[in-house]
């Protein structure tokens, strides 16, 4: 891999983490036109998302910091029910890392699938095509119920939950009510959300479509969904570059410290700030119909041209 191919790589990285096109199934492409091999390059991988990582903290810092400061403080509040939640989303990706990794590395190795199916890219195409039509059914159950309750709805409901209070004399049941109006997602809604992220370790069924889509598809608040989906894959991904890092300094894989995972690793973060920012702002108006027609489109491609190509 060359320092500008990192570049492109990056770039593609940061603007597809956050966008619901799937990142890994861009990379995967991108990698498979560049003839560099998405199996040989997990360190890179690793390194780019590390650097979407940073680009949902600095994004998203001050509600972060309200997390921080709300999770010391004494008593059980809104911020410890919503730590409490992410953290029983990372349970099903938790369970992939420790027995399904070898698996899911092996998904990654567009050489294996080409040996099998004759196209590198089968896996990728049919995942887009998996994320198209699950972004067009939470686009069509979101619209339905704003038709039925109205668009503003959610604001009407958040503007009166944030004025709400937890006392000691109230039931385990209340809070639990008052904090899941609170912070937009109740404890099944989250661990429904943590299994669609498992799934989306697969190349080309994206991460942030498939847990947006399946949040809204299980009445989780839009504009609670986005934050959530992009703080739930914190934990996870830093654990797994944790390891990486830990093999690169023992001299097992240096790849970590190369230019070209320098370049892709700014280009990233730079990138990912931007699209973070922008799915943001797309989410309160969801409109995700093009998101959905693209993924299709790439999908069949992906599916159709390796066989016409040949």
């Amino acid at each position: 891999m060359t320092w500008l191919q990192g570049l492109i790589l990056g770039l593609v990285q940061g603007l597809a983490e956050f966008l619901p096109i799937s990142s890994s199934g861009h990379l995967t492409i991108m990698q498979e036109l560049f003839g560099i091999g998405g199996a040989d390059n997990l360190s890179f991988d690793v390194a780019v998302h590390v650097a979407t990582v940073l680009s949902t903290l600095i994004v998203f810092y001050k509600p972060i910091g309200e997390i921080i400061k709300g999770t010391f403080a004494k008593g059980m509040n809104k911020e410890k029910d919503y730590v409490l939640k992410i953290l029983l989303s990372m349970i099903p990706i938790l369970f992939v890392g420790l027995f399904l990794k070898d698996f899911v590395e092996k998904i990654f190795d567009t050489q294996a699938v080409k040996a099998a199916t004759g196209n590198p890219l089968l896996v990728v195409g049919i995942m887009l095509t998996i994320t198209a039509v699950l972004l067009l059914v939470s686009q069509i159950i979101s619209a339905v119920r704003d038709l039925k309750h109205g668009s503003d709805a959610e604001d009407k409901e958040q503007k009166i939950a944030d004025r709400m209070s937890v006392t000691e004399q109230m039931s385990g049941a209340q809070r639990r009510k008052i904090f899941r109006m609170q912070n937009g997602i109740s404890y099944l809604q989250a661990f429904l959300v943590g299994i669609a992220q498992s799934f989306a370790v697969l190349p080309g069924l994206s991460r942030s479509g498939a847990t947006i889509a399946t949040g809204l598809m299980s009445g989780v608040k839009k504009t609670s969904i986005a934050q959530f989906a992009f703080l739930m894959v914190i934990v996870p991904i830093l654990g797994d570059a944790l390891l990486e890092v830990i093999k690169g300094l023992s001299g097992v894989d240096g790849s970590l410290f190369t230019l070209p995972v320098l370049c892709g690793f700014l280009a990233a973060l730079l990138s990912g700030i931007f699209a973070c920012q922008i799915m943001v702002r797309l989410l309160k108006k969801f409109n995700l119909y093009s998101f959905a027609v693209y993924c299709f489109i790439v999908g069949v491609l992906c599916i159709v041209l390796p066989y016409v190509l040949k």
